[in-house]
């Protein structure tokens, strides 16, 4: 059976299409921002438009990448790096859940309205599922953790200390840049949905400049952008 395009309803390229969405997950840019830039490069489109695309496109997009990485086993069962943020909805404090492993790829994001057992358990269960089980997991002294993974049975795997969990924590720096352009979220779907595709974007473009060269660096950039531009195509 032949594989049809998702673009094929679409008068607009998709190679524009996915620059639009691109530059809207990856930077901390506005709507208006990515309607401003593409039309310097003689693009004439709507804020809406953007808005229309990301919404229609980003989790496919975001979809793919995460199938292509799971099949090529990018991620590591080694150590996973657990940690909870802030994120206000509605002036109402909700708490975004993250697993990352060894390397600064996101593992799993999951939102909630508590920090409790019962969320961390939903959490570690939904984590574990997708990646299996690793072999280290490192926490906070979140108590619910600890109550989460009793349960499991696999507390003797948990690691807690002063800067131990450093990962996780910078993890969430592009995530609280995008939030500040965005002015924050109406709805707990709306984030739930965002930091799925922009956790993906992340790990598509995650190059880890600071360990390898400056020519083995644009190799890498090189080899995103053209995967980026092999996304979801016929």
């Amino acid at each position: 059976m032949t594989k049809h395009s998702h673009f094929r309803y679409f008068k607009t390229s998709p190679e524009i299409i996915r620059l639009a969405v691109m530059m809207y997950v990856r930077f901390p840019l506005s709507l208006r921002n990515v309607e401003d830039l593409l039309q310097e490069r003689g693009i004439d489109i709507c804020h809406k438009t953007v808005r229309y695309w990301w919404n229609r496109f980003g989790p496919m997009l975001a979809a793919e990448i995460r199938n292509r990485r799971v099949q090529s086993r990018a991620y590591s069962k080694w150590q996973w790096h657990l940690d909870e943020m802030f994120v206000k909805i509605n002036g109402e404090t909700h708490y975004l859940w993250r697993a990352v492993d060894h390397e600064g790829e996101i593992l799993e994001s999951f939102v909630t309205k508590r920090r409790d057992r019962k969320a961390a358990l939903a959490f570690l269960k939904k984590a574990m599922k997708r990646f299996g089980e690793p072999q280290v997991i490192v926490t906070d002294r979140l108590r619910s953790y600890r109550a989460a993974m009793s349960q499991l049975g696999n507390t003797y795997k948990q690691e807690t200390g002063r800067w131990l969990n450093n990962r996780a924590e910078n993890s969430h720096l592009p995530f609280r840049r995008r939030e500040r352009a965005m002015q924050s979220f109406r709805t707990t779907r709306s984030l739930q949905k965002f930091t799925a595709i922009h956790s993906s974007v992340c790990n598509h473009f995650n190059f880890q400049k600071h360990v390898i060269s400056r020519d083995e660096f644009k190799i890498q950039r090189n080899a995103a952008l053209a995967g980026w531009q092999q996304l979801c195509a016929a």
